[in-house]
């Protein structure tokens, strides 16, 4: 189980994938875990990573939304299970994204295992066993999506993934003063006309956000895989506007430190 004295040092956060759509030769679809805390915000193919990585044997999934790319590494959590390298997994999310899950990615002509998993709706707020309150707003994308936030005393952390950055958008005051931001960033700003009709983002709105809310450090994640390169949005291009920027690659960890704003040590 995960020890409340988590609270007491740096939480890490690792990159599971980073990509979004499909996994590529060098990234695996989107999934952030917190191997401390048992925490993992989706469920992509990165997910076959996770259980040499968490730290303990129970694990809560918070599901942005139910397409394929998010919650395909599900099924790789239940022989874990069945092994029993996983005491207890937990997967939270909206009834409709839950629904999906239960219906569909485990129905059993597709799977023919039944989840050994707890599937609960996402209450208003949610306590964390080290003190963290996860907090949430749904976000425009097709089907649907969430957004999170979890604030501890000293630090907060925000997830926004699978919507469209832009003025007033309706996450901004979830994220408003956040120390970490995690948001997806689909596209360059050269391929900004895909961004609204496929309700993705793309560069120069995430870091327009970041700045506007005041946000302390940005990772941007989630990248068209047909993006060639590891630097598929420009980095140097985005520090300009928001100089607390990073880009995100698979099995990339950063550190929110107690106190203050998230520290600058990557691994």
């Amino acid at each position: 189980m995960t020890s409340p004295a988590a609270a007491d040092r740096d939480i890490a956060i690792t990159f599971l994938g980073t990509s979004g759509y499909h996994p590529t030769e060098r990234s695996q679809t989107l999934g952030v875990l917190l191997p401390d805390l048992g925490l993992a915000f989706d469920a992509g193919t990165g997910t076959q990573r996770l259980t040499r990585l968490c730290r303990g044997d129970e694990l809560t999934v918070l599901l942005s939304h139910a397409h394929l790319d998010h919650i395909i590494g599900l099924t790789f959590l239940v022989v874990p299970v069945l092994k029993g390298l996983l005491r207890r997994v937990r997967v939270v999310g909206l009834p409709e994204h839950l629904a999906a899950v239960r219906e569909h990615l485990f129905a059993p002509a597709l799977f023919p295992v039944a989840p050994p998993f707890e599937f609960e709706e996402l209450p208003e707020r949610l306590a964390l066993p080290d003190g963290g309150v996860v907090r949430h707003v749904r976000t425009p994308h097709p089907g649907g999506s969430v957004g999170y936030r979890i604030d501890w005393a000293d630090r907060s952390l925000a997830y926004i993934t699978d919507t469209t950055a832009r003025p007033g958008a309706a996450y901004e005051s979830l994220v408003e003063g956040v120390d970490l931001l995690l948001h997806e960033c689909n596209f360059g700003d050269r391929q900004a006309e895909w961004a609204e009709p496929t309700g993705h983002s793309h560069l120069t709105p995430v870091l327009e956000v970041a700045r506007r809310c005041r946000v302390g450090r940005l990772c941007l994640m989630h990248f068209d895989p047909s993006l060639p390169g590891p630097d598929p949005v420009g980095l140097a291009a985005a520090r300009e506007i928001f100089p607390a920027t990073e880009l995100m690659h698979d099995l990339q960890t950063v550190w929110l430190a107690r106190g203050q704003r998230p520290s600058g040590k990557l691994a």
